[in-house]
């Protein structure tokens, strides 16, 4: 019996390529319906994505702009119009179909539901944005896929700050050694290290050349069975990456130096 008892899924970049065609696109929307001229190009929002959050980036960038509000509570109201401008934007890009999941997700997700290994999600990205992804792609019910949810509004600290894994945990009643997380930025990875949560890291857009410290796997995404450190006992074939794959990386992490 395996000791991988719950795997616990980041949000963005990690379930779907939400932040480059998605979130960004959105707030420049909400940028131009505010009648404000700024703009987030393909580069600088990669920069963002150090800072953790959407209404937290908006306050990180607009100590760039010298038309941004002066007095911190006008700027904090601002984000806050603009965040949910933004999201409204997002919600109605994911209906029309512009963002979808991630190869292999649903495939890996179907394989712990079928064999009785329980999911949870870890994101600081906001309830509504996780509920107008997964509607579309997992169904009215897809809440029902998890035994724990925990977003942006249920923590205090954001990413890299482990809060959400340890609520995650709470919740689920595990020990983080029994648990798996699944995440794609170094931010998302040191949160779940910071719980003790072994981590494998799927690589996404904005993170192809990041560096990664304790990742027990780190690979080009679960579509791709080449690639991965530790290699796969099998790379051959059009499989994604499946749940006996996580259980080998699991039952293995004490034994990978370069990962420990």
């Amino acid at each position: 019996m395996t000791g991988l008892k719950a795997v616990v899924w980041d949000v963005d970049g990690t379930l779907a390529e939400t932040e480059r065609d998605g979130h960004r696109v959105a707030f420049n929307l909400a940028f131009e319906a505010l009648g404000l001229p700024w703009r987030w190009d393909v580069a600088r929002y990669g920069e963002l994505l150090t800072v953790t959050g959407g209404r937290e980036r908006l306050l990180r960038d607009m100590g760039t702009h010298a038309e941004a509000p002066v007095l911190l509570s006008e700027r904090e109201a601002l984000a806050r119009r603009l965040h949910e401008r933004k999201n409204q934007f997002y919600a109605e890009l994911v209906q029309d179909g512009a963002i979808t999941l991630r190869p292999g997700v649903v495939e890996l997700m179907a394989q712990c539901a079928d064999r009785g290994v329980r999911m949870a999600l870890a994101t600081t990205t906001s309830r509504s944005n996780v509920a107008a992804l997964l509607r579309v792609h997992l169904g009215s019910r897809w809440a029902a896929w998890f035994d724990v949810i925990v977003c942006g509004e249920d923590v205090r600290h954001k990413k890299p700050d482990p809060e959400v894994y340890l609520q995650v945990l709470a919740g689920l009643r595990l020990g983080p050694l029994q648990t798996l997380a699944i995440e794609d930025s170094p931010v998302g990875a040191a949160a779940a290290r910071a719980a003790e949560v072994p981590v494998v890291v799927t690589r996404s857009v904005y993170f192809e050349q990041a560096t990664f410290d304790g990742a027990i796997a780190l690979g080009p995404g679960l579509a791709r069975r080449q690639g991965w450190r530790p290699g796969l006992r099998s790379v051959d074939g059009d499989e994604p990456v499946g749940l006996d794959d996580l259980i080998d990386w699991h039952a293995q992490m004490d034994s990978v130096s370069q990962f420990s």
